[in-house]
């Protein structure tokens, strides 16, 4: 009997910055890191090509910064700063289990990671390596989810996997309101006209643009990841 196969040949994966700060109210857990290097160490095994991009919403959130003076676009630039914290401790901490990575930021700062080139992430990919995405899109007025879709488009990747903390997409929040339904399935208009806050709209609109379906799912919940790129039914999937 055959071993199931991947649904997928290659993903990029979209954590938030909140994801690496655990319970902590800031920073970095370094435990939780390790519960999700080790997730996507079990998705690299099984010869999936894994993009990553990560927020730095734990270290510094520019809508925050701008509401309270800082300039608007040198408020995002921190907050891109902080994304190669983010990406930089998540690939030192996936190296150390003996995952092949390779940093690449939109802003230049070549004594830590390469600059971000399309073709020259997707040869990493093609070798195995995993691809962390660092510095967002290298333009004010952005968010990672944007750069997340945009780089899943770039790489052709087949789908983008959002991780969040609840298990999909609901009709409400679900730690407000226990009576709230989740969404098994959603076009990406539904996503944009209920404001469903799955993306952001300019990300939404990019995948619909290009048919990139989006899975969102519980990234607390171990093996989620695996579940996922092997085709079972996990989170809230966004297709066309």
């Amino acid at each position: 009997m055959s071993k199931q196969k991947p649904a997928y040949k290659r993903i990029l994966l979209k954590l938030s910055g909140e994801a690496l700060q655990g319970e902590n109210d800031r920073g970095i857990d370094f435990k939780e890191v390790r519960v999700i290097a080790q997730q996507i160490k079990e998705v690299s095994e099984l010869g999936i090509e894994l993009a990553v991009v990560v927020g730095g919403g734990n270290i510094f959130r520019g809508k925050e910064a701008a509401s309270e003076g800082v300039d608007h676009s040198m408020a995002d630039y921190i907050g891109m700063l902080a994304t190669v914290i983010n990406s930089l401790v998540l690939q030192d901490i996936l190296e150390k289990l003996g995952v092949h990575t390779r940093v690449q930021t939109a802003i230049g700062m070549q004594e830590l990671a390469e600059p971000y080139i399309r073709r020259r992430a997707i040869r990493h990919l093609e070798k195995g390596r995993v691809v962390i995405f660092g510095g967002g899109t290298g333009n004010p007025y952005f968010t990672t989810d944007t750069t997340a879709a945009l780089r899943a488009i770039e790489i052709n990747a087949e789908v983008v996997l959002k991780a969040t903390k609840v298990d999909g997409v609901f009709t409400e929040d679900p730690k407000i309101n226990r009576a709230a339904k989740k969404y098994e399935k959603l076009n990406y208009m539904e996503v944009l006209k209920k404001r469903l806050g799955v993306m952001d709209a300019t990300a939404i609109s990019l995948c619909m643009d290009h048919k990139l379906p989006i899975v969102v799912f519980n990234l607390l919940t171990k093996g989620n990841i695996k579940k996922v790129v092997m085709g079972e039914r996990v989170g809230t999937r966004v297709t066309a």
